[in-house]
């Protein structure tokens, strides 16, 4: 480990040892100094590579940053936004806040070179980050949003829409129904279009019902209506089945009911934490407020 983290650090003095002599009067005689910039890049990957065997993350990421920057004041940027890739991946391991720093330079140049798929992957690397390191869902559903933006310009919609449901999940959960229900009804309505997908718009409908059933009774059942003709094999499903039965139940202030229905379906489809949440806010409203139908 020690003998890694040694020669990493005589690479970045190597490297800034080049630099400063393709500064000199006879690197700019000769023009012999991008050649030593070029080396100086190479020593600076080199460095970076040996931290990260010494597991030393963040200064393989600082030595990564370096070589991008050098990259790009010489102009290339493909190689400059790879190595900001390559240091935010180190800055992962230590510094969420770092790495996003660096991939927002990295796709800087992805958008500024029209390379709008790389940008979306990227952006969606940074949801991930907010999402499972950071835990600040607000900023999370942002860079979903940019990611999803992005992929629907290149007409990738599967991956458009894959980001779009995970901003609907976070949306209910910050408690913005409104918007989890408008984006869950357009993908619903996408796989309709698709005999390969249609299955599963039954779960998108019943997402987007649970959210309505968050707001209001009377919506949640003329929403459940609207799903029945667009989809007429929802009617059937067992979620289609509970919603209407929770409906039922609410309209019967009968909280109780509730939750029995909600455990007969779970003891055979398992709710996810998702879910779970959702219901128990429905359940504690009707719970607080019994004359509100």
């Amino acid at each position: 480990m020690a003998d890694n983290e040694q020669k990493a650090l005589q690479l970045i003095a190597e490297a800034e040892k080049k630099l400063n002599s393709s500064k000199g009067f006879f690197g700019s005689l000769f023009g012999s100094g991008s050649n030593k910039v070029e080396e100086a890049v190479e020593c600076y990957q080199r460095a970076a590579n040996m931290f990260k065997m010494a597991k030393k993350w963040a200064q393989a990421g600082s030595a990564f940053c370096e070589a991008a920057n050098l990259h790009a004041k010489a102009g290339s940027r493909h190689d400059a936004a790879t190595n900001f890739v390559d240091a935010s991946n180190c800055y992962k391991k230590i510094d969420p806040n770092e790495a996003v720093s660096c991939l927002l330079k990295a796709i800087d140049i992805y958008t500024d070179m029209g390379r709008f798929t790389m940008a979306a992957k990227h952006h969606q690397s940074i949801a991930e980050m907010y999402e499972n390191e950071a835990n600040d869902l607000q900023r999370a559903v942002q860079h979903y949003e940019q990611a999803a933006d992005y992929f629907k310009g290149e007409e990738s919609t599967s991956s458009a829409n894959k980001c779009m449901l995970k901003v609907a999940q976070y949306a209910a959960q910050l408690e913005d129904y409104e918007k989890a229900i408008q984006i869950y009804e357009q993908v619903a309505g996408s796989c309709l279009d698709s005999s390969l997908l249609k299955y599963s718009a039954k779960e998108y409908f019943f997402r987007a019902a649970l959210c309505h059933l968050s707001v209001d009774l009377l919506n949640a059942q003329h929403a459940l209506e609207k799903y029945a003709q667009q989809y007429p094999a929802f009617q059937d499903s067992r979620e289609y089945k509970l919603v209407k039965t929770l409906c039922e139940h609410l309209e019967e202030q009968n909280v109780d009911g509730f939750t029995e229905a909600v455990k007969d379906y779970d003891s055979i489809s398992r709710l996810d934490q998702w879910y779970t949440t959702i219901l128990l806010r429905i359940k504690k409203q009707a719970n607080d407020n019994p004359d509100l139908r």
